[in-house]
């Protein structure tokens, strides 16, 4: 069983780090310069995120669809798959 270590945060560094967070959303043009609550960034946050990876599958299946459709060698197919990948 392994042991975990917490850590206390203070009240400020909280602040900080949602802050932080917040900044890395997209933000709505009427939300500009409105702080949010820690919970609703958390919220806003896996809603992000969880926007993201359905982009990602769908682009991912995308791409899955266009290289059967091309006629492409082994190579060029086994190319592309190692440069996305990177």
């Amino acid at each position: 069983m392994s042991s975990r270590r917490s850590r206390n945060f203070t009240n400020e560094e909280i602040k900080d780090l949602v802050s932080k967070l917040q900044s890395l959303l997209p933000q709505p043009n009427q939300r500009l310069n409105q702080t949010l609550s820690a919970s609703m960034v958390l919220n806003e946050t896996c809603t992000y995120i969880k926007r993201l990876q359905k982009e990602a599958d769908e682009l991912s299946e995308r791409l899955s669809q266009l290289l059967d459709s091309v006629d492409t060698t082994s190579v060029d197919v086994e190319l592309i798959r190692t440069l996305l990948q990177q």
